[in-house]
């Protein structure tokens, strides 16, 4: 097996959160994963990301828009075995709300009322320790306790497909349909969904936003789009109009500085904010009709 490259960089809040969101960004970047964590406190974060071999440092950094001097750098080569020894330090489970995100190696015994997802670290977005994520999974939990009946949910830009593997686990009779632009990406999402035993209930598909016959006349009464504030403002109309008149959307991929403009595209297409949490500087909306 080829030697792994590993990229650490570790700086201020503000320019590592958005290059974490660059990353998110890329369709087609040379990394194979990357995970993004506080390093001692909430003004440092630390991006780790892993490659399949040597890259041209400066030029990727200056597409995260890292500057030179911004954040501390290291870029070395790391064997397999370092790298397995890293992914099951690096991932512990995830709480949020009744849900645990977890891999293989933190696998456990769930408590009464928990709510278990398995998610391995790997090239799809989306293992719960994003803020991101969280924060939808957070939402996901919250709109259940509150009384929200789904029949069919949607889960745009799925990922790792944790957030569809959730809404079959709080709503048990749900049709789920997944979503990603990214083909391994969703192949990604089918292997969990099996992995969890919920397969037969979530329909993976690659789609770009809503362009795919499976939104023909569809009207879903849960929308997940943890995406990025652009996507979202584009997707705006498109997604109002398949939200069942008493249905959620839950959006994120957004800094807290744009939920402004984000909301406005929202309340254009018909949708206001019911609910708002920021988790790590990122916000999660949760919209409704009105």
């Amino acid at each position: 097996m080829s030697t792994l490259w590993r990229l650490l960089a570790i700086g201020p809040a503000a320019p590592m959160k958005a290059a974490d969101a660059a990353l998110g960004a890329m369709e087609d970047g040379p990394m194979l994963s990357w995970s993004f964590f506080e390093d001692g406190g909430p003004e440092t974060w630390r991006l780790d990301v892993l490659f399949p071999g040597q890259i041209n440092v400066d030029g990727f950094l200056a597409e995260l828009g890292l500057a030179p001097g911004v954040a501390e750098v290291q870029f070395a080569p790391l064997p397999e075995e370092d790298w397995v020894r890293l992914s099951l330090e690096g991932l512990p489970e995830v709480t949020a709300g009744r849900f645990v995100v977890y891999g293989e190696h933190a696998r456990r015994t769930l408590e009464p009322g928990e709510l278990g997802i398995e998610i391995e670290a790997g090239p799809a977005f989306g293992t719960g320790h994003h803020g991101t994520t969280k924060g939808c999974l957070i939402a996901c939990d919250r709109l259940e306790r509150e009384g929200l009946k789904v029949a069919r949910a949607l889960d745009l830009g799925c990922g790792t497909g944790a957030l569809a593997i959730a809404a079959t686990l709080v709503w048990p009779n749900a049709d789920v349909l997944a979503t990603d632009i990214d083909p391994e990406a969703v192949t990604e999402t089918e292997i969990n969904t099996a992995k969890n035993g919920v397969a037969d209930r979530i329909q993976a598909i690659t789609a770009d936003g809503f362009d795919h016959p499976a939104f023909d006349g569809a009207v879903f009464d849960l929308i997940f789009a943890n995406i990025l504030a652009g996507p979202l403002q584009e997707l705006a109309r498109a997604l109002a109009e398949r939200l069942a008149p008493d249905g959620r959307a839950v959006l994120s991929g957004l800094l807290e500085e744009q939920i402004g403009a984000v909301e406005a595209a929202y309340r254009q297409a018909g949708l206001k904010t019911a609910h708002t949490d920021i988790i790590d500087e990122w916000a999660i909306l949760t919209l409704k009709a009105g």
